[in-house]
């Protein structure tokens, strides 16, 4: 594909440039120093894509399969080890390094452009499926690292030829300003991706144009810099290439509206009634209308199953209730749900709801559908949202704020909420508890993760919060997992059998004894007796002698 050269004279240096040589420099259209500036914009431009690429995976394995410390480790491991195969077989491609990294750029383009889509296709449509299908998302995450991580390993080489080409210098100093060059657009793409691709353009739409503009930079690189190297042949192979992945990628940029439509009703079923992107996760309605339950889903977790919600929030909330309760704080609870059962107690006079994400606050108190079953809680003059990170929240609050806390948080497994059921975040709820005050803590479901249950427990006693345990069963409503139970989103009639009930844990200074405040309406669903039960069910799974989990040292 490159056109023959003379070839070097005996003895001479070796050659950095394929057939062509140090002794027969590139003819290039530009003159040498704007040539070297123009390849190491390409390296600038391509080393950001990747990055992107491998950001992406990582962003979009998180939310559909969940545990992102997993997916991370996943996904760079297997992306480094492919980058070294990369380099290793781009050694072949130094005789032809023009053509090589042209045809290079458009699969990378492709492939990385398009990763995010299919990985959401293959989990939309065949993620609830039995046998081989359920694993299929992994399986395409770990070929889609291999196979970008080979392409980005074998950019470098290549474009350490044709600088060489541009331009003969030391070798060191060549290496010095690929690797400036790359590192540097790689700081750019990670920095783009999180604070302007992945907030204005989404995962999918970011990827596809991620996807063009390597396509469109690769191209040009070598159709206009290096486009003497190639034959007539090679040159209209390259330009065909590009223009069909170009295509491809703009087709698929116009239909990723259409797609997620459809995906996401493969996903939660055909009654989507409200799906938005907040600034933090996306909320997604489904039901409350022809008699269906409200459920809702946060990042594709199901937080809340409009058939079961109240057993799960009286069982949360009420024993907790059962003492003084002037002031309570709710950490998460943006649908409101358990600030109306709060608010069912007399004698309350604050409630704060520190709340991550704002933008499901206000869904909670202008959706319909969301603002009845919560019954307006964000109404009523006693309720307060705050927003922004517990800890700092909680580090800046007097000690002996609150009578109450209740924590309506994803179960501990979930990785971005490992840190709220730690000892230091349970240390500073102590500090903010008046001294008879009660702490309640959602914990997963201690039938099916009784190690990851007990853990709390353990983490809770630690920082001097003794707990009692009790249990609820959810009604067995249908398919799909109770609320914050399972991480990564699964499909409303398919998958699985989900836990069938809640663990909860109830906390204060010396350990209290859980029971419900008379003076309160009668709950739906719990009853003394099913509250005394519950306890007594639980405490036949206590597993003894677990350490505590830390911020430094996670246990879930």
């Amino acid at each position: 594909m490159i056109e023959p050269h003379a070839p070097a004279p005996p003895g001479s240096p070796p050659s950095w440039g394929g057939p062509c040589g140090p002794e027969a420099p590139a003819r290039l259209p530009v003159r040498p120093a704007v040539g070297r500036f123009l390849v190491l914009a390409g390296v600038f431009v391509c080393a950001a894509c990747g990055l992107v690429y491998e950001l992406e995976l990582v962003a979009l394995a998180s939310y559909l399969i969940g545990d992102s410390v997993t997916q991370a480790s996943v996904v760079l491991s297997v992306m480094v080890f492919a980058m070294g195969l990369g380099s290793l077989a781009a050694k072949r491609l130094r005789g032809l390094a023009a053509a090589g990294f042209g045809a290079l750029e458009a699969a990378l383009a492709l492939v990385g452009g398009s990763s995010a889509m299919l990985l959401y296709a293959v989990f939309a449509w065949t993620g609830g499926w039995g046998g081989l299908w359920a694993d299929g998302p992994r399986i395409l995450l770990v070929a889609f690292s291999l196979a970008i991580g080979v392409l980005i390993g074998a950019e470098v080489p290549l474009l350490m030829e044709l600088i060489q080409r541009v331009r003969r210098q030391d070798p060191g100093g060549a290496v010095a300003d690929l690797f400036a060059a790359d590192y540097v657009g790689a700081l750019v793409g990670g920095l783009a991706f999180p604070f302007v691709l992945l907030p204005f353009l989404g995962q999918l739409t970011g990827a596809l144009l991620t996807g063009t503009v390597n396509a469109v930079v690769g191209a040009a690189l070598v159709l206009g810099l290096f486009r003497r190297d190639l034959t007539r042949r090679a040159r209209w192979l390259l330009l065909t290439a590009n223009a069909v992945v170009l295509a491809l990628l703009a087709t698929a940029t116009v239909l990723a509206d259409d797609f997620e439509r459809a995906a996401r009703h493969a996903v939660y079923g055909q009654d989507v009634r409200v799906a938005v992107r907040t600034g933090v996760q996306e909320v997604v309605l489904t039901g409350d209308a022809d008699g269906r339950p409200l459920d809702l889903f946060l990042d594709g977790r199901l937080r809340v199953r409009g058939s079961d919600e109240r057993s799960y929030h009286e069982a949360l909330v009420r024993p907790a209730m059962g003492g003084p309760h002037a002031r309570v704080l709710i950490l998460g609870g943006g649908d409101g749900l358990a600030a109306r059962e709060v608010l069912r107690h007399p004698g309350v006079r604050r409630v704060d709801v520190l709340e991550a994400d704002p933008g499901l606050a206000r869904l909670a108190r202008h959706d319909p559908g969301l603002s009845t079953l919560n019954e307006h809680a964000y109404g009523d003059a006693r309720v307060r949202v705050l927003s922004g990170d517990a800890f700092h929240r909680l580090r800046a609050t007097p000690s002996a704020t609150y009578d109450v806390v209740i924590s309506d948080l994803p179960d501990p497994g979930v990785t971005a909420s490992t840190k709220l059921y730690s000892q230091e975040f349970y240390g500073l709820l102590r500090r903010v508890l008046a001294p008879d005050g009660r702490l309640a803590v959602h914990a997963g479901p201690v039938d099916a993760r009784p190690r990851a249950f007990w853990t709390v427990d353990a983490t809770l006693r630690a920082a001097g919060l003794p707990a009692v345990a009790y249990r609820v069963g959810a009604r067995d409503t249908g398919p799909g997992p109770g609320p914050g139970s399972v991480p990564g989103p699964r499909r409303a009639a398919a998958g699985p059998p989900a836990p069938r009930g809640w663990g909860f844990l109830l906390a204060a200074r010396t350990a209290p004894a859980p029971r419900l405040d008379p003076a309160a309406p009668r709950p739906h669903s719990l009853t003394p007796d099913s509250l005394a039960r519950g306890v007594r069910e639980a405490a036949r799974t206590r597993m003894a002698g677990l350490p505590p989990s830390t911020l430094v040292h996670p246990r879930f």
